[in-house]
């Protein structure tokens, strides 16, 4: 435990200045940040007697072991910088609001020629137009399949389009009204666009125009006796109708709205917010957090509003945003959220009418959330407490493994061999942290020399961290000699760098600077045998090992004859399997990758400097790498962006790469050509 007068800056020193403040552990790594309307008065209140302090600020201070800052300009800099910052480090003693990406969202992808509407998850993409968020995906589709029927918009999948503009046929919607089928050319893409806008504009709130010009077109149809084109225009007005009424009205004044709640009590806090647009409901989410910091409500306001809206630019930030209480600084905050809008931006706390009252239902979600949350929690934590429990017995630790990593080997009979790193903490996955390798010390299947090649890989790593950040004095001496790995010093395809070998001392989380306490590997007694070899060659003897075998799930320990079995029923078991399960697949996704770009490769690719954009200039000018391969250097020079000597490779590297004799079907005697990529069919 460090004491905060050893770090504490001189009197003077600090700037009195809006900025923004990290405070960072003695091995570099940024463990909180936050900013000020002056960084002297802030950060002095950081070094007072530390009883006066709350519990949490005390033992931030304490695992620090330096602070410094950066003065900026005006507080909606600072705003913005502490938001940067905490993305970038993900400081632990932040609140850091955990995003749901499962959330479904109803996408308009804008950033094609013919956009498409479609259900979406996750991450934003630029250039798509986004409503929502939904609570099921389910409920997207009946609102499109309503609304198809008004703006006949395209849905299908590239793929589909792309083999209906080949055959000449449009798919069913095509056939039966609900897609204007721009793939055969019924609509331009200047008329397909109009539509996509007008359905934008209609999920945006804006839907009295459209309906009262159907509405307006219907009766103008009925009076020239047109009565079958009345009908239709009838249904689609019912249609749009039966679309809004899935959005319950909440607002009368048709108000674009964010409301947000927070219930809150010592350890946690639940975010629950609605999205009004039009005055409808068109979205709700929710998030829950650890209270990590001293943070009263306003914080968490303040907070949440980063979450949100940080990524968001335009219409994305609306009108109005309400709150149950203001952020400290909330002039800096509505700038904020103004500049992201591109105009101004009401923060407020809602005192009368429908907009309070819609507010108690939001703060009503949020306890329930809260709620709800406790129980899962409490019940998860503890069948994960057990599991771990019984592992610790089963395996005779002196301590619950709570970091457990899994290591898998996967091939192809040989080809492309490669192996997969999980991370369970507490129980519960780090996708984060996941890595994978390929195998370079020698070709062939051979799963137990793989898994000593990873393991060394591995933990060598985490002993060169342990090495830079300074938290030994000296290196352990091995218990037996070091063999050098091949390719061990240099990254592998999703192996992460070496430690220290870049960005380093800049507060972001290491690669494989943290060691399990449990090391499962997916096998018997080999596997287990050659990852507690490497883990001995290294010196290190402080991690525990086991094997999950799959044929009759049995734990295998290093230098036992005979295996430890579990009960089915085991919760222990059980998280082992998942662990084993996980590994196995992310192991084999990776391996499918590596082998379905290995079969797509090109002769081209063994050029040195060749990117993706002039192989494809090459393969454009001369039609196929047949035609490419039969040209003089003096013709490849042609291809705009290609020199004479990047010609010469492509002529040498054609060269060497030349088939000896072309491909024939044996079915039907047939000679294949070579099609674009350089492969045949």
């Amino acid at each position: 435990m460090a004491d905060p007068s050893s770090y504490r800056p001189k009197p003077g020193q600090i700037p009195d200045s809006p900025g923004v403040y990290k405070f960072r552990d003695e091995h570099r790594r940024v463990i909180y940040v936050g900013k000020a309307k002056s960084l002297r008065q802030r950060l002095a209140s950081y070094f007072q007697d530390l009883s006066g302090l709350h519990p949490r600020t005390r033992t931030m201070v304490t695992t620090a072991a330096s602070v410094e800052w950066t003065v900026v300009a005006t507080e909606v800099e600072a705003l913005q910088l502490e938001y940067s910052w905490i993305k970038e480090f993900d400081p632990r003693f932040n609140v850091k609001y955990r995003d749901d990406k499962s959330y479904p969202y109803l996408a308009v992808t804008l950033n094609e020629e013919f956009p498409r509407v479609q259900v979406m998850r996750g991450a934003k993409k630029k250039g798509v137009r986004y409503f929502g968020p939904y609570g099921h995906a389910w409920a997207i589709r009946e609102t499109v399949d309503l609304m198809l029927r008004v703006f006949p918009v395209r849905t299908c999948s590239a793929g589909v389009f792309k083999n209906a503009a080949r055959t000449g046929r449009p798919c069913l919607l095509g056939y039966i009204g609900k897609c204007s089928a721009p793939c055969v050319g019924r609509v331009t893409p200047e008329e397909h666009r109009e539509l996509a806008d007008d359905f934008c504009d209609f999920m945006a709130g804006r839907t009295g125009t459209y309906i009262r010009r159907l509405e307006k077109d219907m009766m103008a149809a009925a009076e020239e006796m047109e009565y079958e084109r009345a009908a239709r225009l009838r249904d689609d007005v019912e249609a749009l109708k039966r679309a809004m009424e899935k959005s319950a009205v909440v607002l009368a004044d048709a108000t674009d709205a964010d409301l947000i709640a927070v219930a809150e009590d010592e350890l946690e806090a639940a975010v629950q917010i609605f999205h009004v647009r039009g005055g409808r409901v068109r979205g709700q989410r929710g998030w829950v957090t650890d209270k990590v910091e001293n943070v009263d409500t306003s914080g968490l306001v303040e907070h949440a509003l980063q979450q949100l809206y940080g990524e968001e630019s335009g219409d994305a930030v609306p009108k109005e945003v309400l709150v149950p209480a203001l952020p400290e600084d909330p002039a800096a905050v509505s700038q904020w959220l103004a500049d992201r809008r591109g105009s101004q931006v009401s923060l407020r706390i809602p005192q009368r009418g429908d907009k309070k009252d819609l507010m108690v239902t939001v703060q009503r979600n949020a306890q329930q959330a809260l709620g709800l949350h406790k129980t899962k929690r409490a019940s998860d934590l503890t069948t994960r407490s057990r599991a771990l429990e019984e592992i610790a017995t089963a395996l005779d630790l002196d301590t619950a493994p709570l970091r457990i990593e899994c290591y898998d080997i996967s091939h192809l009979q040989g080809d492309d061999v490669v192996a997969s790193m999980v991370v369970f903490e507490d129980g519960l996955a780090r996708k984060g942290e996941y890595r994978r390798f390929q195998i370079k010390g020698f070709e062939g299947q051979d799963d137990v020399r793989s898994m000593h090649e990873v393991i060394s890989r591995r933990f060598r790593r985490y002993l060169q961290e342990k090495e830079r950040t300074g938290e030994w004095e000296e290196t352990p001496a091995p218990t037996g000699p070091v063999p050098a790995v091949p390719g061990a010093g240099a990254p592998a395809d999703g192996d992460a760098p070496a430690a220290g070998e870049s960005r380093e001392d800049d507060g972001r989380p290491k690669r494989f600077a943290y060691p399990p306490q449990l090391l499962v590997v997916d096998g018997g007694q080999p596997q287990v045998a050659a990852a507690k070899r490497a883990l001995d060659e290294l010196g290190i003897d402080d991690i525990a090992v086991c094997g999950l075998a799959k044929r009759l799930e049995e734990v295998w320990l290093p230098d036992d004859d005979d295996p430890v079995v579990l009960p089915r029923s085991s919760e222990g078991l059980y998280l082992l399997q998942r662990v084993r399960d996980e590994a196995h697949r992310f192991a084999i996704t990776y391996q499918r990758a590596k082998r379905a770009k290995r079969v797509r490769a090109s002769p081209l690719d063994a050029v040195a400097g060749l990117g993706d954009t002039r192989k494809q200039a090459l393969i454009k000018h001369f039609g196929s790498v047949k035609k490419l391969r039969q040209a003089t250097i003096e013709e490849i020079c042609e291809v705009p962006g290609i020199g004479r000597r990047t010609a010469e490779s492509v002529a040498v590297a054609l060269a060497a790469a030349a088939p000896a004799a072309p491909a024939v079907n044996t079915a039907t005697g047939e000679i294949m050509e070579e099609d674009d990529g350089g492969s045949t069919t």
